[in-house]
């Protein structure tokens, strides 16, 4: 038997992509892999009892030279005694409505019909043509997308439908190179048609090929190996990183902050992806590492990082903050309501950083320091804060998230700031360091609030 026939075999067997006695769908386009796959299986089919079933998709993007296509697949199949299974679909209308590239939208469409056709007949595995020069493409275009690890694994030799994940795809030529496959072709005399499109240098996957793929081949050590190894080694490590991420979204068993990056920026990937919203690595850096910012992702769509690992749309008429405040006069003795608090103050002139016994809802100030007239408000863009006992200001975002202080309660805290207009009190938190009582202060301003 043919030595490339041998090597797919053993790659089958190996890698438990078809068992004996089961059904395939062997997907044909005419082209020289596709019927190098079809021939290959067809040679192996009586030996492992396999029932092959021929399926061919006409894109119809280029006129006479589709359904040309379309007719040596019907005609090859019909030669080895295969049933066959064939549609066709209006590729570039289709990529309009839906504003997507003819190449996703060939994808869409294609898969569509291998999906329905194996559900129709009963098949839950399709075999497509995929081989090693195809991955070390996919390599480059994801490189140059800025995909993450699990894109640089590039394609499985074992994987789910996109649209259905009830039916397998196996790539059995995925280890072989495009060489292999042409000289295999030409020792069995086989007929294919070849895409003209293939050679057109507007793609830049054929940019790729044809230009990029060349000059690596030459290099040595052999690119082409050790790079087919690291995808390898990318893919399997990506796919540790996904399961691990999948087990802490069903069972957290340690807070979101503490998970290595990896994990975090995958359980904020796997969220978007599975609820249609924009998957791209900005978006998701800055979900990590800003909890509570809202962050529009796309037109009409807010996004926010709970702190806990939830990622959350904004809701119809959620505020990103609130803008509401008073100002008030604290020369004397007096009170007001804002927020939902109550608020009461008192000046005593008593020097000195003795604090009074500590109250519940009391806080203690330098009164010359906060000054004559402050103003209550809620937290706003930029704002910082100097918690008591640190060494320099923080920003309020970052100090809250440190809290573990949760969304909601961040936009209705009411803050206090001073008359130099920084913050000295935040509800419920420390007060800051630039208004505690010191030795020298020689007023003190007795603070207190409580739910109105």
């Amino acid at each position: 038997m043919n030595e490339l026939v041998n090597r797919v075999e053993s790659s089958i067997l190996s890698r438990d992509l078809l068992r004996d006695g089961q059904s395939v769908l062997v997907a044909v386009s005419g082209g020289l892999d596709s019927m190098v796959l079809l021939t290959v299986l067809a040679r192996l089919a009586p030996l492992h009892r396999w029932k092959l079933h021929v399926v061919h998709f006409n894109h119809r993007l280029r006129g006479r030279s589709s359904d040309t296509d379309e007719r040596l697949v019907l005609k090859a199949a019909r030669e080895l005694n295969l049933p066959v299974s064939s549609a066709g679909g209006d590729v570039r209308t289709f990529a309009e409505r839906q504003k997507i590239s003819i190449e996703m939208a060939a994808r869409e469409l294609r898969h569509q019909f291998f999906a329905e056709t194996a559900k129709s007949l009963k098949i839950r595995t399709v075999a497509l043509a995929h081989h090693a020069d195809d991955q070390l493409e996919l390599l480059f275009l994801r490189l140059q997308r800025g995909s993450g690890g699990e894109g640089l694994g590039g394609m499985k030799w074992k994987s789910v439908s996109p649209v259905d994940p009830k039916i397998a795809l196996v790539r059995p030529l995925l280890g072989e190179r495009r060489e292999v496959l042409e000289a295999f072709a030409h020792d069995e005399r086989m007929r294919f048609r070849e895409d003209k499109t293939n050679k057109s240098t507007d793609y830049l996957r054929n940019r790729i090929r044809q230009e990029l793929i060349p000059i690596l081949k030459q290099l040595e050590p052999p690119i082409f190996e050790t790079a087919l190894r690291s995808m390898e080694i990318a893919g399997a490590e990506a796919e540790f990183v996904r399961e691990s991420a999948k087990a802490w979204r069903r069972s957290p068993d340690v807070p979101f902050d503490q998970l290595h990056v990896a994990l975090q920026r995958r359980v904020i990937h796997d969220q978007l992806r599975d609820s249609g919203w924009p998957v791209d690595f900005d978006l998701i850096e800055r979900l990590r590492r800003f909890p509570g910012e809202m962050i529009s992702a796309a037109a009409g769509l807010v996004l926010y990082h709970d702190g806990q690992g939830a990622i959350k749309a904004r809701k119809p008429g959620m505020k990103e903050f609130r803008s509401d405040s008073l100002t008030a006069d604290l020369e004397s003795a007096g009170n007001c309501a804002f927020g939902g608090l109550q608020l009461e103050w008192n000046i005593i002139a008593e020097s000195g950083g003795t604090v009074p016994k500590r109250v519940g809802g009391t806080e203690w100030f330098d009164a010359d320091a906060v000054g004559r007239r402050i103003v209550l408000r809620h937290w706003q863009p930029g704002d910082r804060f100097h918690p008591i006992g640190m060494a320099h200001q923080v920003k309020l975002q970052d100090w809250f998230v440190n809290q573990k202080v949760p969304l909601a309660e961040r936009r209705t805290k009411v803050l206090a700031v001073a008359e130099n207009g920084e913050i000295f009190w935040v509800e419920g938190m420390r007060i800051s360091d630039r208004f505690k009582l010191k030795s020298e202060s020689v007023r003190k301003l007795k603070w207190s609030w409580k739910s109105a």
